[in-house]
């Protein structure tokens, strides 16, 4: 996966130096709100190792955000192969996540329509999908500025989540390549 702009971001491979602000952001409960939990440092700076990989060897994962203006570090956007059982999969799946100081200010969006178009252009996608807890409100409004589309009757468990907990009831968002 190459590096995409938009506008006002960067999106792009990720560097050592994305490791420390990550952590602060995966240890912030208002972001991990509609997460099972917290990420540790290890855990974080796992993820970013993983994920870093996953673009390298597959072409597509989650791509480290910059704001162009500031070279400020705030998340990720990206694309990533569902990791999971469910009645969708094998998927894949646009995601992101951004520290609570760039809410608000349209990022999620303006990334997630380049992914889209990297998705659906040079890697050929044909469908991409988007989930989240029922809970998760500002994503479920950010699938829907893209052009998303949602079906109650694709709503789910995720199967990672054990009966009763509170954010084991998923949504499921699709789009479509155009």
């Amino acid at each position: 996966m190459t590096d995409l702009k938009t506008e006002r971001l960067l999106l792009r491979q990720w560097t050592e130096a994305d490791k420390e602000p990550f952590a602060a952001l995966n240890a912030d409960p208002a972001v991990m709100e509609h997460f099972p939990s917290m990420l540790t440092r290890e855990q974080s700076d796992e993820m970013v190792d993983r994920t870093a990989r996953a673009v390298v060897e597959r072409g597509l994962g989650w791509l480290a955000v910059e704001v162009l203006e500031t070279g400020r570090f705030i998340g990720f956007i990206g694309l990533s192969v569902a990791s999971f059982e469910a009645p969708f999969t094998p998927a894949v799946e646009i995601g992101w996540r951004l520290s609570k100081d760039a809410w608000g200010n349209g990022y999620a969006t303006e990334g997630a329509r380049a992914v889209l178009e990297y998705g659906f252009g040079p890697l050929g996608l044909d469908e991409i999908v988007s989930f989240t807890a029922t809970t998760n409100l500002p994503s479920q409004r950010v699938m829907q500025r893209i052009g998303m589309t949602h079906d109650e009757a694709d709503d789910f468990d995720h199967s990672r989540l054990e009966p009763g907990h509170p954010l084991r009831r998923h949504v499921l968002y699709r789009i479509t390549k155009p």
